[in-house]
């Protein structure tokens, strides 16, 4: 079985675009997910990206006709303004860690935490608002939240964006198969052709 390192951010609107396209290429593939929330940041410092409000104004700009654009084509709601963004993604992130390391598929709450802060306008930063995703998604809520701010949880975030640079990822999301790295949801479709294909991976070097 294929696997798929899927590097992300709860904070990320692209990865929350490619999201329901990256699981429909694992149904369509058989391929395994691996979730590996990143510190979104400290990956943007290591590979030479920049947070949105540093980039030049015609980039700013561009990103808004991107995201209308994706929106479209993805059919996901997408409010270009969120009202919550930025914010802290830590703590949701874990959450997603702390599913994983339970043995459990986080899929619906990631998809949750998504549409939470980009299509229902609140903030994955509070812990009352995590609580309500991680129990409509059908988990303990109080059981991953204390997870999720355990040691081996950060612990994770940290090797998780470690990986992500050493995959030399420059945002997010990313997804890596067979050391082969694809950056950005609008290269879903190449993977889905090289899970196909069965074709050896591309090198960097």
């Amino acid at each position: 079985m294929a696997s798929i390192d899927y590097f992300f951010s709860t904070i990320s609107p692209y990865a929350y675009l490619g999201h329901a396209a990256l699981l429909a290429v694992a149904r369509d593939t058989g391929a395994r997910i691996e979730y590996r929330p990143v510190r979104i940041f400290e990956l943007f410092d290591a590979n030479g990206a920049v947070p949105l409000k540093k980039r030049a104004p015609a980039r700013q700009r561009y990103r808004v006709v991107e995201l209308q654009r994706w929106r479209d084509i993805r059919g996901v709601p997408l409010n270009i303004q969120a009202r919550h963004f930025p914010t802290d993604p830590g703590l949701a992130d874990r959450c997603a860690i702390a599913l994983v390391s339970a043995g459990l598929d986080p899929a619906a709450y990631v998809d949750a935490a998504f549409r939470a802060l980009w299509a229902e306008d609140r903030d994955i930063a509070e812990r009352e608002v995590l609580a309500g995703l991680l129990e409509a998604s059908g988990f303990d809520a109080g059981t991953i939240l204390e997870m999720a701010g355990q040691h081996a949880a950060h612990a994770t975030y940290g090797s998780n964006t470690a990986a992500a640079i050493a995959a030399d990822l420059p945002g997010l999301p990313g997804y890596v198969l067979n050391d082969e790295p694809f950056w950005g949801q609008d290269r879903i479709e190449a993977l889905h052709d090289a899970l196909k294909s069965g074709r050896p991976p591309y090198g960097r070097d």
